[in-house]
């Protein structure tokens, strides 16, 4: 796991920028030092694009780009404080560098972030200079050769190493080392608080001082009292005496979600704008012009962020996700997903409605405009930053928007919801009762490690959904020679036997496991490596084929096998992605457990893009840009909808009854306490 948080801290300290390597294998898969130096190489090289681009799009000077860089950034974790702190160390550095014109590439050799180690390749992401590699080095070595900072960096070139990042390092580490939440009250392994690990990955707790009330469990004396299962409904109706559990939940057979899952299903995510120079904190207009909706007219507009002016948009409202919730519900949900840093309080309201521009293609915000009673001063307003801190407590994963667990309403503009949410609207009783068990690098054969963290009493909880989803580390590997290090048939037979009967011991009578199998990851290159790479589109020198073999060459791809020009090597990967999806499929067929029905399920990405494509998209659309490898949000919500509709048509026992009740549940408990 040390490569893993090492790379989130040089992420800390380059601006936690470039981190998509953090969801590759795990690190006892990798060579420990030249994996680490090689997301160090990285994490370097983005953010000296970066600074270096931002100067050109400004036409600035370097100076002026790390300062804008910096001011760019949130206050929250110190990552502003660190940001003025490493420009302060290496500014002087990179001013002369690139002010000789050396490339991101030079920079970060000379420093030695990047290094060259002896018989190995030269790893580089731009065009090689025109003169000779090693002229070009010893002339940049040259102009700083009295520099102090390049003795540290060769004496230390651990960037935990660093004073003031010393105790980040440590948080970081210890998020990334638990998968259980880091703030625990009760030790129940459910949270109040929503990120490192908490209700953002399983439900939410309601009582964090009491171990026996979580989200799951059967009714204790049908919570006449308290609300022993925090799926919002309890106490006893005044008119029949009834208790509301009772007359609400008995009989309709409620199940909670839990994913078993690695950075897919994690939802690995980071965004475009951390990298992309000309989208960084864009102009603010002053006003925007939108029909005139419905509202009392003591309301006033906030101002507006036009985060992608290149897109072509249509004024659309953006519905409540729950339209009954209080204002600052509203609100809340809008911070969680990342769109605002905090809201405004006024008069102990908050902000109730919410009117937007749905972009057009995914991976993209549209217009937000934040409508407040009577707000006479701007609110808060749409960053390129703003929910870093959430993502690098989350370790760079959105749980919270899934396609698995997913409990907020998506921001790429599609209609359809998560499975989580799926079964919440199927059974208000299921509310909460969802758990995303997965982690970055994950594979059948590590699970073991982080399986114990899976919350499930066979005597005390309902019955669960469990989908075993490692859909790409047992053939992604970042080494040199990835076939040899994939996983066997064998080896996975063997690890997922295991699995399950660690779940027959711990689910209760009644549940089900579903085995996704692996996809064809020809995808990738086949749509991908030919367009611009993030930090290759202002200048059209990088594209997604220079950033695969960059990454290749340091061995910290996240899927060396299919980010790859062999296409030999693509087809064996291929190949043996479909020999583990037969293994699973054979053991879903063959084997039988007391305590959960078994199904195997074909991870059929072709479906997925001949849906997008339907509905006018394009293929490569379906990929998050930076790392381009993981699904994105769009992907991953429409492979939870072909999911969905297959249970639906061969194994609808999996989803349990609808509720004839849910429209009473709205009326008696509202929003049922929120997510």
């Amino acid at each position: 796991m040390k490569s893993l948080w090492n790379i989130l801290l040089a992420t800390t300290l380059c601006l936690l920028l470039p981190l998509h390597m953090s969801a590759s294998p795990a690190s006892d898969d990798q060579p420990s030092a030249r994996y680490s130096n090689g997301h160090t190489c990285v994490a370097c090289v983005a953010v000296v694009s970066v600074i270096e681009q931002l100067a050109q799009v400004h036409n600035s000077t370097v100076e002026a780009s790390m300062e804008r860089l910096c001011s760019y950034l949130p206050e929250k974790l110190f990552l502003k404080t660190t940001c003025y702190l490493v420009i302060r160390m290496f500014g002087p550095d990179l001013i002369k560098l690139l002010s000789t014109d050396m490339n991101a590439d030079v920079v970060c050799h000379t420093l030695e972030f990047c290094k060259q180690d002896p018989g190995q390749p030269l790893c580089h992401l731009y065009p090689l200079p025109k003169e000779p590699w090693k002229f070009t080095l010893e002339k940049a070595r040259q102009i700083l050769k009295k520099s102090p900072t390049l003795k540290h960096t060769r004496s230390s070139p651990d960037v935990c190493s660093l004073p003031f990042l010393a105790k980040i390092c440590q948080r970081i580490k210890s998020t990334i080392e638990n998968s259980v939440p880091f703030k625990d009250g009760d030790s129940d392994k459910y949270s109040i608080f929503p990120t490192l690990r908490g209700y953002h990955w399983r439900g939410r707790d309601c009582n964090d001082s009491n171990k026996m009330a979580y989200p799951g469990r059967r009714p204790d004396n049908w919570d006449i009292h308290e609300d022993s299962n925090c799926n919002g409904i309890w106490g006893v109706d005044p008119k029949d005496g009834i208790p509301y559990e009772k007359k609400f939940c008995e009989g309709s057979q409620p199940r909670g979600i839990i994913l078993l899952g690695d950075s897919a299903g994690a939802h690995f995510r980071i965004s475009p704008e951390w990298i992309t120079a000309s989208q960084m904190s864009l102009p603010v207009p002053e006003e925007i012009s939108l029909p005139e909706p419905d509202v009392p007219p003591s309301w006033a507009y906030s101002r507006a962020v036009r985060v992608s002016p290149h897109l072509k948009r249509q004024p659309h409202r953006l519905h409540p996700p729950h339209a009954d919730l209080p204002c600052r519900g509203q609100s809340q949900l809008l911070k969680e997903s990342g769109l605002l840093e905090e809201s405004v309080p006024l008069r102990n309201f908050w902000c109730l409605w919410f009117f937007c521009t749905i972009p057009l293609t995914p991976n993209s915000y549209g217009e937000l405009i934040i409508r407040c009673p009577n707000l006479r001063k701007e609110g808060s307003l749409l960053k390129s930053f703003i929910n870093l801190p959430i993502a690098l407590t989350n370790e760079l994963d959105w749980p919270q928007l899934s396609g698995a667990t997913g409990f907020l309403d998506s921001i790429s503009g599609i209609k359809e919801n998560s499975i989580y949410l799926r079964l919440w609207k199927r059974n208000h009783c299921n509310h909460r009762d969802y758990q995303n068990i997965s982690r970055n690098g994950a594979s059948s054969q590590n699970l073991e490690r982080f399986l114990e963290t899976l919350s499930r009493n066979q005597l005390l909880d309902h019955p669960a959904i469990v989908i075993y989803a490692m859909i790409g580390n047992d053939v992604c590997k970042g080494k040199v020679d990835p076939v040899a290090a994939m996983t066997t048939p064998e080896k996975l037979y063997s690890s997922i036997m295991q699995t399950l009967k660690h779940l027959n011991s711990h689910l209760p009578n009644g549940s089900h496991v579903v085995l996704y199998g692996l996809p064809d990851g020809t995808f990738l290159w086949d749509n991908l490596h030919n367009r611009y790479y993030p930090l290759g589109q202002l200048n059209k020198d990088v594209t997604y084929a220079h950033f695969y073999s960059f990454l290749n060459c340091l061995q910290v791809s996240p899927c060396h096998s299919w980010m790859s020009s062999n296409k030999t090597l693509r087809t064996l990967t291929s190949e043996r992605a479909k020999q583990l999806s037969n293994t699973l499929k054979k053991i879903a067929t063959s084997q039988k457990f007391t305590n959960f029905d078994l199904f195997y399920m074909d991870l059929d990405f072709q479906e997925v893009v001949d849906e997008w494509r339907k509905r006018g998209g394009q293929p490569w659309q379906l990929i998050e840009p930076v790392d381009g490898f993981h699904p994105n949000e769009v992907a991953s919500l429409l492979l939870a909808d072909h999911f969905w509709k297959k249970v639906q048509l061969q194994w609808p026992q999996l989803l349990g009854k609808e509720n004839p009740f849910n429209s009473q549940i709205e009326q008696v408990f509202g929003d049922q306490g929120g997510h």
